[in-house]
């Protein structure tokens, strides 16, 4: 009779294996998928954003008639041009007549010396910018910090003339 219950219970347990074995786990992912769309969009709209940096720059107002008038134009040995070229250089010159082209970059021994050293030297300095089609973005934006870093007030961002693009030309060997 031992031998038996033995079979019995052996029978007993490989069905129970069988039953565990063959019952499958069945998970619903809906209210999973939901929360996490729920929390996507929570921090979607709770989240700020990086603001897009912008530099100040005050432009004039526009002058009247009588303004226009009263207007003086720059005297030559004021005015200091700035030419921003390709690859991060810079040709400047004094003066606007027979102007004697040197070059420079964007360094603190650069261009800020030279204009720290021309704002000491001319009274009233003006300086004229002028962007070419070669230079980037980057080149104006830091001219401008260099403006401002250096305390000249007086400037303006022009066109660079033919001259002005025949000259840099001639002396390409700067």
């Amino acid at each position: 009779m031992g031998k038996q219950q033995y079979a019995i219970s052996e029978t007993k347990a490989e069905k129970a294996r069988q039953k565990i074995a063959k019952k499958e786990v069945d998970i619903d992912m809906n209210p999973m998928v939901d929360l996490a769309f729920l929390l996507l969009t929570f921090f979607m709209l709770t989240t700020t954003f990086q603001r897009p940096q912008a530099m100040e720059l005050v432009m004039p107002a526009k002058p009247d008639k009588e303004a226009v008038i009263q207007e003086q134009p720059i005297k030559e040995s004021r005015a200091l041009s700035i030419y921003l070229g390709n690859e991060n250089k810079i040709f400047w010159f004094v003066g606007l007549t027979n102007p004697v082209l040197e070059t420079s970059d964007y360094s603190r021994n650069g261009i800020r010396k030279i204009l720290l050293q021309k704002n000491k030297e001319i009274q009233d300095v003006v300086v004229l910018i002028k962007p070419s089609e070669l230079s980037n973005y980057q080149n104006l934006v830091d001219i401008l910090d260099e403006m401002a870093i250096t305390g000249i007030q007086r400037y303006a961002i022009i066109d660079p003339t033919v001259e002005d693009e025949s000259l840099i030309a001639n002396n390409s060997s700067l």
